[in-house]
């Protein structure tokens, strides 16, 4: 039999992220999809560069600026990861570019849209430009020389900028002087990238920002004449370092980092391909970055300010059709409080609203019977209607308590205004326990029911964001189950004061229990299999990388188990390996939703354990972060979740792509029948479906193993169950 601990039976996690960003790569790529849907994916492309720039590749060059490595499973040395990233970002980057300029521009010249140059104004249009120039944008400017009594200015992260070689005019230039001059000017982030321009022909005209500067470059550098402008754009290391076990006032001193944020360390040039070696030598010296951090573009940087042309254009056929979420049945009862006391109740985001969430919330604030609130708090909208809920809740007397993370990357500014908004309206706010991070999406709520009390528990796999839930595909789980809600207690005990760690009743919590528990699980099937039993395993999550889990994996498969992984991003497997992993099936979606939902089946039949959770298969959340697994003991809701979250994805042929065991993605064969199965769209026209009651029909049942035999099956959900 083959090692499970061999390195190469392991894919690295930076390389496989970049296949992931490839497959969204190749959803703009795809010319079935409408011009701002394609559009959407090239700009989900860059952010998505630029944080894996901004965490991962900084993090790679922080272990070599200070000798220390981490080595993955996979046994790639830091220097060695970031070449080998340094050379399929570059091809990424080159081929996402050739999607915009080939494919993009002519398409959006085709629906009336003209993206101006410079070079290619009209007389009216250059008159429109001096004028928009003169009174909108001269005085909003800042040319920044650069020369020995003028550093080089400190540049934001992500600010696009413009890099200006300038020459005296005059006659009278000093001998010693300088034949040419650098300075640099920011185009101010506060102003409408693109800028109207007028049109002849009925076209939508705009002119870039920066082309505009640069058309009036001449105008911030009187007496000097402009030789070369070009656009540039700075990534830098975007992470905090709080020392929680030193850190008097956690909020005040992650407020203090944030700050200090923007003097990280640059970690790569984005650089327009007009520029000369000697503008790039400059800028590239000024921030210590080598050729291999440099990435020269032939169009636009920073594309997602692109999707503002949808704005302009109204035609449906361009654009995705626009859905509604389905209203579960429930929401028809007086109370959410009485629909779940009589059974639980399961949510499929966003095929079904984020509204019964809001509605616990909302009812909670409201109910003179409800005299206590907790959440956990990861992510959520600046204006949310969730926090704006906690804060009624505690002007009406109740007592609210809300942990806060902090330390939730990138929305650390969003989630400290929120803390400060609900201590100031007398919400209990904690931030959580030191040195970990509290990633589980939890609310308990506390009612007075008759002579006793019955609490009420929201258990989800994705954020408190109502707006993130219309485009993320996540589960949400209301129960009343009493060992449910005294874990949930306990959970909340541990979190906001001093508690040993609980005998967990339902849950399995990290950093203590989830790992032991999705490894005994993994082994219980593999105890079967060897035992000539059916056994299987299914599991769907965002990312797989703990090479713990992975190896039980491998064990399992070798012992004859079943796998089919649903993993939207990393899988740091391989599988389809003879004698090791030939029984794993691992297959990635990227369609109009993002895949978040985190949902783990094991066993076969109605003997299938099914859980939901917040928590991917990581080294960070098994050991660095608060998370939650909680079991579905519904029968009907575990036949829903096999049968609509997992068994739909995986019949998915259409947008489901297949990893080989060179870590490369495939296109999936279609079913014997020829059936084309996109699984995204089979909810939506579930939803549809349900919103004309008529024609309802039930759902496909899930996906059958090889080892599966048929069982008489309670009946399945619909999308409205």
């Amino acid at each position: 039999m083959v090692d499970p601990s061999d390195r190469h039976l392991f894919i690295n996690r930076e390389l496989s992220w970049l296949a992931f960003n490839d497959r969204v790569l190749a959803e703009a790529r795809n010319a079935t999809l409408p011009l701002h849907e394609r559009i959407k994916f090239l700009s989900i492309v860059s952010g998505n560069l630029d944080e894996f720039f901004m965490v991962r590749v900084a993090g790679l060059k922080q272990q070599l600026t200070g000798g220390v490595a981490e080595l993955p499973a996979d046994g790639m040395l830091p220097h060695e990861q970031l070449a080998a990233i340094s050379e399929r970002a570059h091809l990424m980057v080159t081929e996402q570019y050739r999607v915009w300029t080939r494919e993009i521009v002519p398409l959006l010249s085709a629906n009336g849209f003209q993206l101006l140059t410079r070079d290619n104004l009209s007389p009216e249009q250059k008159a429109a430009a001096r004028q928009a120039f003169q009174s909108q944008v001269f005085p909003a400017l800042t040319p920044l020389a650069v020369d020995p009594g003028h550093p080089f200015p400190h540049l934001r992260n992500k600010s696009l900028n413009l890099a200006m070689v300038v020459r005296r005019s005059d006659r009278r230039r000093k001998k010693d002087t300088a034949d040419s001059s650098f300075a640099v000017v920011q185009v101010p982030s506060v102003l409408p990238r693109l800028v109207a321009m007028p049109s002849t022909s009925g076209a939508h005209a705009f002119l870039l920002l920066e082309e505009l500067i640069s058309l009036h470059a001449a105008d911030l550098f009187p007496g000097f004449a402009v030789e070369q402008t070009c656009a540039f754009r700075l990534t830098r290391n975007w992470d905090i370092d709080v020392d929680e076990e030193e850190s008097i006032d956690l909020l005040a001193s992650i407020q203090q980092e944030l700050r200090r944020r923007d003097r990280g360390a640059a970690v790569r040039l984005e650089l327009d391909d007009t520029a000369s070696a000697a503008l790039e030598a400059q800028l590239t010296a000024a921030h210590k970055l080598t050729p291999a951090d440099v990435y020269r573009v032939n169009g636009p940087l920073q594309l997602s300010d692109l999707t503002a042309l949808g704005d302009a254009d109204p035609r449906p056929e361009n654009r995705v059709e626009p859905f509604v979420p389905a209203q579960p049945a429930f929401m028809k009862e007086d109370s959410i409080f009485t629909a779940i006391t009589q059974r639980d109740l399961l949510v499929h985001h966003p095929y079904e609203s984020f509204d019964p969430v809001v509605r616990f919330l909302e009812e909670a604030a409201d109910d003179p019977n409800v005299l206590a609130i907790k959440q956990t708090l990861y992510r959520t909208t600046g204006d949310s209607p969730v926090g704006r809920s906690l804060v009624r809740a505690s002007e009406n007397g109740k007592q609210v308590a809300v942990l806060v993370e902090l330390k939730a990357r990138l929305d650390e500014a969003n989630n400290i205004a929120w803390a400060r908004r609900m201590e100031d309206n007398g919400v209990h706010v904690v931030y959580g326990l030191i040195g970990l991070k509290t990633h589980c999406k939890v609310t308990l709520v506390v009612r007075r029911e008759g002579q006793g009390i019955r609490r009420y528990v929201h258990l989800g796999t994705g954020n408190y964001n109502p707006a993130t839930a219309r485009s993320y595909t996540d589960v949400s789980l209301f129960t009343a189950r009493a060992e449910i809600a005294d874990d949930v207690t306990a959970l909340f005990n541990l979190l906001t004061g001093y508690s040993t760690q609980p005998n967990w009743k339902r849950l399995a919590v990290a950093p203590n229990t989830l790992q032991t528990r999705v490894l005994e699980l993994i082994e219980r099937e593999a105890a079967k299999a060897r035992k000539g039993e059916p056994a299987r395993i299914q599991a769907k999550m965002n990312a797989l990388v703990d090479p713990v889990t992975i190896r039980a994996l491998y064990a399992a498969s070798q012992a004859g188990v079943e796998i089919d992984l649903l993993i939207r991003g990393i899988c740091c497997l391989r599988p389809g390996v003879p004698g090791l992993s030939e029984r794993i099936r691992v297959i990635s979606i990227v369609d109009r939703f993002l895949e978040h939902a985190r949902v783990f089946a094991f066993g076969t039949g109605a003997a299938t354990d099914v859980f939901i959770s917040s928590a991917d298969w990581m080294p960070r959340n098994f050991h660095r972060r608060v998370e939650v697994m909680a079991p579905v003991e519904d029968p009907a809701l575990r036949v829903r979740l096999l049968d609509e979250v997992i068994g739909t994805g995986l019949k998915d042929n259409v947008k489901a792509k297949q990893l080989q065991p060179d870590g490369s993605y495939g296109p999936r064969p279609l079913a014997l029948d020829g059936q084309t199965v996109r699984s995204q769209m089979q909810l939506l026209e579930l939803v549809r479906r349900q919103l004309t009651p008529a024609t309802a029909e039930p759902m496909l049942r899930h996906v059958a193993s090889p080892l599966d035999k048929p069982e008489p099956r309670a009946t399945p959900g619909t999308i409205t169950a």
